[in-house]
This record gives C-alpha cells, structure tokens and sequence, in this order.
C-alpha cells in the first residue's frame, strides 16, 4: 500500500482547496433570495444586542447576579464567534443551504427556550445555542449572497447591503428590545425571533440552490480549543470584578484559557485542514486590520450595555425611550457606510479613512466618559452621532483592508475571521469593562440594579465613566495600531488574478447569467 507522508498530504490537500468550487446555480426564487439573507443577517447580527436594554428586566425575573448578567450577552457572543470558522466549514462540506437552513431552525427554536426560560442557567443555555445557529447562519448566508450574483455592480451592491446590515443590526437591535420590553415584556426580545426564522427558513427552502459540497475532515478540536479557550480568558476577567484578581477561580480561568489558546494555535499548524490556516495572519495589513476592528468593538459593544443602563437607572428612561435613544447610531452608520463605500474611498485612501472613523469613535467613548448623574440626553447623543459616524467609516474600510489580496480558496477562512475578531473583541471587552466598573465601584452598586439615592447615582454614575474611559482607551490602542501596522498604499492584485470583493467567500462562484434579484427586492 502506497504510503504519503504528512507534509505530502497537506500539500495535495491545499491543491485540492485551492480548485474553484462548481458554479451554484441562480436562485430558485429570485424575489425572496435577497431578502431572506438580508433578514438571517440582521437577525443574527441584531442578538447581540436586543437583550441589553431588557437586562435589568432579566435580572429582576430570572434573580441574576449583577456579574453573572453580562453573560446574557457573552454567552451568545462567544459561541457565535468562537464557532464562526467551523461554520463556515460545514457550509463547503454539507452544503450551504443545508446548514444556512439548519442554523435557522435551530437559531429559532433556542430563541424559543430562552423565551420560556424559568431560571437564568435555561436562559444561559438557550442563548449559547442562539450563538451555536448564528455560526452556522452568518458564514453560509454571505456565501450564498456571493455566489448568487455575478462579479461586478450587481455583487457589489448585494454585499454593500450585507455589510450595511451587519454594521447597523446591533444599534437596530437596542432600539427593537426596547419596543419589545416596554410594549409586551423582556420574554419578547426572544420570542420575535420565532416567526421571523420560520418566514426566513420557509424563504430560503424555496429560494435558495445548494452548492457543490467539498470532501474533508472538521477540525473539532480546534473549534472545540478555540472557543473554550476564549471563554476562560473572559471568564476571568468577569469574576476578577466580581471576587478580585487573585482568588482560585481568576487565575485558574486565565490559565486554563490561554493554554488552551496555545493549543490550538498548535492543532491549526499541524492539521490537514485548519479551521483558520495559519497564514491568514501573516500579511501585516490584513491582521492590524483584524485587531484594530477587535479592539474598536470591545469599547463599541461595552457603551451599548453600559449606556442602556445609565438612561434606564439614573436617568429613568422607560425601555421604550431607552431604545429610542439609540435610533441615531444605525441611521448614521448606513448614511456613513455608504457614503464611504461609494464615494469617500474613490478619494481617500484606506488608511486615512481607518484612522478617522477609529478617532471618531475614541472622541465619542472619551465624551461618554464625563456624565453626571444630572446629564440630559443631550450630552448622550453628540457621542451616539460620532459613534454612529466613526463605526460607519471605519468597518467599511477595515473589512476592506482584512479581505484584500485572499487567495479564493482562503477568502471563507477570512471572511469568518473578520467575524471572529468583532465577536471575540466583544466578548472580551466588556468582560473587561464590566471588571473595571465592578471595582470602581467597590462592588457596592452594580450594573442593572435601581438606584435608590443621589449617593447611589454618583457612586453608579463613577463607575460608568471609568469603564467609558477604558473603552476610549480601547479604541486608541485601535488607533495606535492601524497607524503603525497598516500599510498604504496597499499592494494591487496581479493582473490575472481576479480581486476578492469585500466580503467575500468564493470569488471564482458566479452566477450563469444577471440575475434580477436586486430589482425584485
């Protein structure tokens, strides 16, 4: 029996990916193809953040700790991002209608759960499982959305939208919770998701072709390392607010995170085929990129829960006119991005345009970090306009940067990865931040409990800013590295090699023809 030695089958392997895929075929429906990607986007996109304003609704019904209630978000954060690459690996091996569907269904009836949850650990549970769909939903959804149109305005366009409905769906998302809280109860935030997925799911069976399906192996252990590593890192970081930085279980969760971390980092450098190949991370440009879009959420993702919780608690909002308050970020996120993705990068170069819309948004946290328990909303939403501005021009920029030169048999690992920093920076920044106001704090008055006397306030409000601060500080180191890592101009692709649009997963998959989908929708 002839016998290939390890480097040998890696290599053929690699020749293998490297082939292009068979061209999927147009979709069945081309009225409903758009809109149900479009809608499984925002609706994975918008639970990140729909729960926030209901948190301290959560935390009154289900009897959370003021610690534990992060994890509401973190528990959907990290196993989205944690699983983001192996699902972009079920799609070329099962097929990517198959598990776009199934990531639906189970996305769905978890929403279900949480929804009927009767204890925080169900709740936990139900929104892990939610961060479980949408991996298996985001990566499938984008490379079904590249190889439905053909290269050119068509594909640009449909992924201008993408892009705009990832970057805008976590602002929609606190403005949606606090409809949803206010008019029926916290338990909706959850169950508004059910029959969405059910008209997504019954669109896409109709509407959308399976592709051709790859022949491998998954890399579970390094998805499994991956995502638990991660986890231990952030779970240190929220019980280090909650007990203190030396206590047994800080330091056995940092230790056990970043051991595990090295582990993968050698399963993904020894595997045949990696869930995320090492040498992603070796052009310079591509990973600053990656890092300062993981560094800008961190700040991002921890104003969301914290400022929610200052118009809620200090200031009184209701959930309703809490949500409301955020309505400028999404409307001048898409104003921006797409200002930027049509004429501002015809002009500006990309490292220009990382450096302002990353600077924006360090004023606008800086900003937040100098409320008072009296501030109107009026010292909130001149930093919601920045913040708004910044995020818009700088992720069309950073996606960009992160996407430019892939090889087509790297551009799904890449496109996942861009995913995976947003989720995992934000996952661990307000694992972090949530650290940092715990012991400002002195543990005393904690996020999402009602304060009950202007002493109360103050001592809320301090802690506030000092995480604000550190989301600006956050943010700098954003700034500092995209000034010292990005290289402009960037190289331009040779001549016979087709560049990867923004975005995308499989730039040699095409459509046949011009398909009319755009116009339907």
């Amino acid at each position: 029996m002839l016998s290939v030695s390890p480097r040998a089958s890696r290599l053929i392997t690699a020749e293998r990916l490297r082939r292009p895929l068979d061209v999927a075929r147009p979709p069945a429906r081309p009225d409903l193809f758009l809109p149900a990607i479009l809608t499984s986007q925002l609706m994975v996109v918008l639970d990140t953040t729909i729960v926030n304003v209901a948190l301290p609704h959560i935390e009154r019904s289900l009897r959370f700790s003021p610690t534990g209630l992060s994890w509401v978000l973190n528990a959907y954060v990290l196993a989205f991002g944690g699983l983001l690459l192996l699902g972009a690996r079920a799609g070329d091996l099962r097929g990517r209608r198959q598990v776009f569907l199934a990531g639906i269904a189970l996305f769905s009836v978890s929403s279900l759960l949480g929804g009927l949850a009767v204890s925080s650990t169900l709740l936990l549970a139900a929104r892990a499982l939610q961060g479980v769909g949408a991996a298996l939903v985001a990566p499938s959804a984008l490379a079904l959305l590249t190889a439905a149109f053909p290269e050119g305005p068509q594909r640009t366009r449909a992924i201008g939208l993408f892009t705009t409905v990832s970057a805008g769906g976590g602002a929609v998302g606190l403005v949606a919770g606090g409809l949803l809280t206010e008019w029926l109860s916290w338990r909706w935030v959850m169950f508004v998701n059910v029959p969405i997925g059910v008209a997504v799911w019954l669109a896409g069976r109709s509407a959308i072709a399976e592709t051709p399906r790859r022949t491998g192996r998954f890399d579970l252990a390094g998805a499994a390392t991956s995502t638990l590593g991660v986890a231990g890192i952030v779970l240190g970081l929220v019980e280090a607010g909650s007990v203190g930085w030396t206590r047994p279980i800080t330091l056995g969760s940092f230790a056990v995170g970043l051991v595990l971390i090295f582990v993968f980092v050698r399963i993904e450098g020894r595997v045949d085929e990696p869930i995320l190949p090492l040498s992603l991370l070796t052009n310079p440009t591509r990973t600053t990129a990656n890092i300062a879009r993981g560094f800008v959420y961190a700040g991002m993702y921890g104003t969301f829960f914290f400022l929610s919780q200052f118009l809620q608690d200090v200031r009184s909002y209701s959930p309703l006119r809490s949500g409301v308050a955020f309505l400028p970020i999404p409307v001048l996120i898409f104003l921006a991005s797409q200002l930027t993705s049509r004429f501002l990068s015809r002009r500006i170069r990309p490292k220009a345009l990382m450096v302002s819309g990353i600077a924006v948004a360090a004023i606008s946290l800086a900003l937040d970090s100098r409320l008072q328990p009296g501030s109107s909303y009026l010292s909130v939403l001149g930093p919601l306009v920045l913040t708004g501005l910044g995020m818009g021009v700088a992720f069309v920029s950073l996606t960009s940067a992160s996407l430019a030169g892939v090889q087509p048999a790297e551009a799904g690992a890449a496109s996942g990865l861009v995913n995976v920093f947003q989720q995992v920076g934000a996952a661990l920044g307000l694992a972090a931040l949530v650290t940092i106001f715990g012991s400002s704090t002195g543990h005393a008055h904690l996020v999402g409990g009602a304060a009950a006397s202007v002493h109360a306030h103050v001592v809320l409000v301090r802690g506030l800013d000092d995480a604000f601060a550190a989301a600006a500080g956050f943010a700098l180191v954003s700034l500092l590295a995209v000034l010292l890592g990005v290289r402009t101009p960037q190289p331009r692709p040779a001549a016979s090699a087709r560049p990867v649009p923004a975005l995308a997963v499989d730039s040699s998959a095409r459509a046949e023809e011009a398909d009319p989908t755009l116009d339907a929708a």
